[in-house]
This record gives structure tokens, C-alpha cells and sequence, in this order.
């Protein structure tokens, strides 16, 4: 009995010790994950606590599982804009950029190792596939808003190219431990996986929109419903051969952007048991290495982590993305955030279960190079995003998010909340002040923690909380109208866009009027939307800029159907 309230001692403070230090990572800009896997190498078994843990088939389990919950979580955070501009190139990175991350860095490692080239293969397959967890946290903690095309291109690459490192993962075992041949039934296993996932997937996704619309279950239950179900699913598509991380993340891209008064209480929730995941899988993969072990292959480590970084992943990069006429400054920062996690060490138990020798080198080598990859990218990425000019400004939002979800509706409804601040537009104004869309209503006024009610139509001060009734579709319009400036040191939109904003809709002409800009003849009657739209070879997308003589246009907002409606004008030289 006291072996096992001191294992729950044990277990409980590192969770707390944790979360404690994630106010440290955020202090210094340290890479979350790289603090969890940190903290469980200090209480490993030539840590600070001597707690041994050497069973790779739990670690596998546990490992599975968390990633399943993180998968389907950033599926459900993912929008369907996003698909719209950047499936394509999104998957030919997680197909043909894993192939070719794989075989770059897997001779490398023959080389470096003096390994057998499948061996090496096997290592490079296992370090060939971006991690979600890590992109989706970094991105999360460090509140990093990017071009939309980038962003949702590093996102979506993210979250769907573990099938092809799994199956290369474990054909290359396969090969290893000799119980299959390296032949063209390579292909048909892979497609057998994708169109498996896809289509469990894709069914999955359906049939949990329909059982949320049809169980008269509390509320409270539907994020452990989504729990389940993303479990069964991940374990069902792998009984049927199939991939089941991309069916988990199709499933979860279907729950998260169907019309349902659920879904924002699940993803509330599983915000929560995504970060729970994280924590569990780093804290326990730390302690599954032994830090003496890793010096052993210390150096053709780093030597193959430079390798990864400096020129399989550009390469695979710049060869993916032909086709998609992406500029140098995008493709250069989708290389640099090829960030490596979770998936690599876990991929690397795979020989370690399957009996394949040097077990331990392929893990020791993955761990290594996860932790350079954390440290060397994931702490350089808000830097690197400013020098290539890529950060765009936050969009504006409440401060608090409270849904009514408890009542049916056919629409979700918000009571949201705007905490007033020196810079606040609010200030010093009263509620009818301000246009906002007509559905929303003013609740009133939270002051020293005593409700002023709309009907007293309070002067707004600085400290109080805002509240407003209002539909979800409509929370956007209401943020720009209400919400703060962006704190010191951020992004704002004038400096991004300029201070001066048009229609796209706006002819060269009518510009010229105001800036007297020099322009072809042929192009003078031409609007502002046409010209940025010609000079793209693809979806426009927000953030874009074009030159026009000596004016930068920034596009700054879309139509639902694809069209430039806004444009940011500033000086090229600023």
C-alpha cells in the first residue's frame, strides 16, 4: 500500500511540477515539450528521483493513445479554409517530402553510423515525419498568428504525414527482421492505409455528428463521447490495416466544423486532455531514456540532426512545393519548422518491440535529435517568423467565452466579455456609442465585481468587463468593433497593413488620384482585387502582398467565395 501512495506521490508532483513550469518555459521562450521531456529525464533512472522505466510496450500504448486525443484535437481545430488553400501542398510534403526526408537522412545515417543502408532507411524513416503535438503547441503557446497559407500548410502536413512515416516505420522493420520483402507491395500497403483511414475516417466523423444530434445526453458527456469514439476509431482502422492517425484527424476535422452546440464544449475540454496528453507522453518517453546511453552515439547524432535540418527537409521542402509557386521567405520557414516530437521516439520503439538489433541505437539517436530539433527550431521559430516577415497581426477576440450550450438551440449563442483596458476603444463611452450587428445585446457591466445592468447605460471604465449576448457567426464583427489594442511589442494592423485600407473593388485609376503612381496604360482601369489576383498563380489568401510602383497592397480580407474585398495600402519603403 505505501509503494503505491508513494507512486501516486510521484506521479501527481511531476504533473504539478509540469504545469508549474510551463510559467518558466513561457518566461525564457523555451519550447514546452522540451521542458516536459526534460523533467521526466531528471526523474528517470539516473535522475534526481532513480525512477526506472524500461517497458517499451507501455510506453507504445500510452504514447498511441496521447497522440490519438492530440491528433484528433488539432482535427477539430483545423478549418475547412484551411483544406480549401493548402491540401494540395500539404499533402505532397507529407507524402513525397517524407520519402524524400527519409531516404536524405537515412544514407546519411548509414554513412555516419556505419549502418547497412536499410538500417539506415529504418532511422530515416523514423525521424521523416513532422510532429503535430509540436507544431500545434508551439504555435498555441507562443500565440504565433502566420500567413494563413503557411500556417495552414505547416498544420495540415503536421497532422496527416504519420501514415507514410508509419508505413515506412514498419515496412523497413519488416524487411529488418526479415518476415517481408522490400517490393512494389510497398505502394499497395500505403494506399491500402490512406483510402482504410480515409474512409473509416471520414464515416466516423458522420456518425458522431449524428449520434450528438440525436442522444439526449447531458452536455457534460459529449467530450468523454468524443474520447471514446476517437480511441475505437484510431484502434478499429488499425485492426483493418488502415491508417489510423489520418482517420482520427478526419474525424476530428468533421466534428469540429459541423453546426453543433457541442462541439465548443468539447473542444473546451479537450484544449485541456490535449495538454494532459502532452504531458503524459513527453514526461513518460523522458523517462524511458537512459542519458548515459544517449553519449554513445552523441556526435553522428548531431551530425545527423544538421544533416535533417540544413538539407534533407529543405530539400524535401523545395521538390514538394514546385508546383506551388510558394515564394523563398514561405518555403524557407516550412523547412525550419519541420519540428520533430513525440512520433519519432515513438516510431522508435518499433524495432525496439519487434526485436530488431541496435534496438536501442535507433532511440537514443531519435531522442537526441527530437531534443536539437526542440531546441534549435522550436526556439527560434517566433524570431525567424519576424525576420521573414510572415507574422501577421492577431485577429481581435473577447477575453472570456462563456456558451449557452446548455440550451438548444439552432444557432450557438455566446455570452462574451471584453476586459477594458488604458488603450481600450470603449473607454469613457457608453453601449450606443458603438455599431454592432443587430443580434447583439449588452448584458451590462461586471465594476469591483458588482453587476451594472444595461439598463443603468453605464459610461465604460477602465478595469470593467464588458458582457454581450450575441451569436457565434457574429463574434468577429463585435470583436473588431470592441476589442483592445494589441499589447506592446506585438504585431498591430497598421504596421502590417498600413494605415490606410480600401475596397478591392477600387480601380488603379482611383488610386492613382491619391498616389500618383505609375502605371501601364492597359492596367489603369483594372481594380485592386484583379491586379493582386493576377499576380498570383493560386488561391489568394490573407497576408499576401504584391508591389505596385511604390505602394505595398496587402490583402486584408476575403469574401466567403474567394475574392480580395480589402486591401492595406502603406509606402514600399516602410
Amino acid at each position: 500500500m505505501e509503494a503505491i501512495n508513494l507512486t501516486i506521490l510521484v506521479i501527481g508532483a511531476l504533473f504539478l511540477i509540469s504545469i508549474v513550469a510551463t510559467l518558466i518555459s513561457a518566461r525564457i521562450g523555451a519550447p514546452i515539450l522540451l521542458v516536459f521531456l526534460i523533467i521526466g529525464m531528471l526523474a528517470g533512472e539516473q535522475g534526481l528521483l532513480g525512477i526506472t522505466f524500461n517497458n517499451p510496450q507501455v510506453a507504445f500504448l500510452i504514447g498511441s493513445i496521447a497522440l490519438v486525443i492530440i491528433l484528433f484535437d488539432g482535427g477539430m481545430r483545423t478549418h475547412p479554409e484551411r483544406f480549401r488553400v493548402a491540401l494540395a501542398p500539404a499533402a505532397m510534403l507529407a507524402t513525397l517530402g517524407v520519402v524524400v526526408t527519409c531516404t536524405i537522412t537515412g544514407l546519411a545515417a548509414a554513412w555516419l553510423l556505419g549502418l547497412h543502408w536499410l538500417q539506415g532507411l529504418l532511422l530515416g524513416a523514423i525521424l521523416s515525419s513532422t510532429d503535430a503535438a509540436a507544431v500545434f503547441s508551439i504555435f498555441q503557446s507562443r500565440g504565433i498568428r502566420i500567413k494563413e497559407r503557411v500556417a495552414s500548410t505547416l498544420e495540415i502536413e503536421s497532422g496527416s504525414n504519420d501514415p507514410m512515416a508509419v508505413m515506412l516505420t514498419v515496412t523497413l522493420v519488416g524487411v529488418l527482421a526479415e518476415y517481408t520483402a522490400l517490393d512494389w507491395s510497398v505502394l499497395i500497403v500505403f494506399l491500402k492505409q490512406a483510402i482504410i483511414g480515409g474512409a473509416i475516417g471520414y464515416g466516423a466523423g458522420r456518425l458522431f455528428v449524428f449520434l450528438c444530434r440525436k442522444l439526449p445526453l447531458s452536455f457534460a458527456f459529449f467530450p468523454l463521447l468524443a474520447v471514446a469514439c476517437c480511441i475505437s476509431v484510431f484502434a478499429l482502422t488499425t485492426q483493418f490495416e488502415g491508417s489510423g492517425f489520418l482517420a482520427v484527424y478526419l474525424m476530428g476535422y468533421l466534428v469540429g466544423n459541423a453546426r453543433l452546440p457541442q462541439v465548443l464544449y468539447i473542444l473546451r475540454v479537450h484544449d485541456g486532455l490535449a495538454w494532459l496528453s502532452q504531458i503524459v507522453m513527453f514526461l513518460m518517453l523522458g523517462l524511458l531514456v537512459v542519458p548515459s546511453q544517449l553519449l554513445e552515439h552523441l556526435l553522428p547524432a548531431l551530425a545527423i540532426a544538421a544533416v535533417l535540418i540544413f538539407i534533407a527537409r529543405p530539400l524535401a521542402v523545395f521538390l514538394s512545393l514546385i508546383p506551388f509557386h510558394f515564394p523563398a521567405k514561405d518555403q524557407l520557414f516550412i523547412s525550419w519548422v519541420g519540428l520533430r516530437g513525440a512520433v519519432p521516439i515513438i516510431l522508435a520503439l518499433f524495432p525496439w518491440l519487434a526485436g530488431v538489433p541496435d534496438e536501442h541505437l535507433y532511440f537514443n539517436v531519435a531522442f537526441v535529435i527530437v531534443i536539437v530539433s526542440l531546441v534549435f527550431q522550436g526556439w527560434t521559430i517566433s524570431p525567424v517568423a519576424r525576420w521573414l516577415k510572415l507574422e501577421v497581426p492577431k485577429e481581435s477576440g473577447p477575453d472570456q467565452t462563456m456558451p449557452l450550450d446548455a440550451i438548444a438551440s439552432n444557432e450557438v449563442i455566446e455570452v462574451i466579455a471584453f476586459d477594458l483596458t488604458a488603450d481600450s476603444p470603449m473607454l469613457d463611452k457608453c453601449w450606443h456609442d458603438f455599431t454592432v450587428p443587430q443580434s447583439a445585446d449588452f448584458l451590462g457591466v461586471i465594476r469591483h465585481g458588482e453587476w451594472l445592468q444595461s439598463r443603468e447605460e453605464p459610461v465604460f471604465q477602465c478595469g470593467d468587463s464588458v458582457l454581450v449576448l450575441c451569436r457565434l457567426k457574429d463574434v468577429s464583427a463585435i470583436s473588431a468593433v470592441l476589442a483592445s489594442a494589441p499589447t506592446k511589442g506585438s504585431l498591430t494592423d497598421s504596421d502590417f497593413f498600413g494605415d490606410f485600407v480600401l475596397n478591392g473593388d477600387i480601380t488603379l485609376d482611383e488610386l492613382d488620384a491619391f498616389y500618383s503612381i505609375s502605371l501601364p496604360e492597359h492596367e489603369s482601369r483594372i481594380t485592386l482585387a484583379d491586379y493582386i489576383t493576377e499576380r498570383f498563380h493560386r488561391r489568394v489568401v490573407v497576408g499576401d502582398q504584391v508591389k505596385l510602383d511604390s505602394l505595398i497592397l496587402t490583402v486584408r480580407q476575403m469574401t466567403d467565395d474567394g475574392k480580395v474585398k480589402q486591401v492595406g495600402i502603406k509606402p514600399g519603403d516602410s
